[in-house]
């Protein structure tokens, strides 16, 4: 019963910051990179970001200044904060977990953004 449960999406105003959080649980956190996802309408997903259980980032070159990925392993949570957010940035936000070393990975359900004034 893996669960990967974002929540924190919304609207905000261009220029806005928001936070979204991914919880999850049935897995062993420590074990996974964790990643955040964006699909805009009409869009393939793309990668936003990625932080290895160590803390090592990467960052889609589109969002580097502006948005930061952090995790608490002791919380089983991955974060990403956003912000000088753009209507660019509308989109589904997707949590995922990925195992270092094997094929295995997860999906959440998804948080909307919407960035619009």
């Amino acid at each position: 019963q893996v669960q990967l449960v974002e929540s924190g999406g919304g609207l905000v105003q261009p220029g806005g910051s928001l936070r979204l959080s991914c919880a999850a649980s049935g897995i062993r956190f420590s074990l996974y990179t964790m990643g955040w996802y964006q699909q805009a309408p009409g869009k393939q997903r793309e990668l936003v970001a990625t932080i290895t259980s160590g803390g090592r980032t990467n960052y889609a070159d589109s969002v580097k200044g502006r948005f930061t990925i952090s995790r608490d392993n002791a919380k089983n949570t991955v974060y990403l904060q956003m912000n000088s957010l753009v209507p660019e940035n509308t989109a589904v936000y997707y949590c995922n977990a990925a195992h270092f070393q094997t094929d295995i990975n997860y999906w959440g359900k998804g948080t909307l953004v919407t960035v619009s004034s």
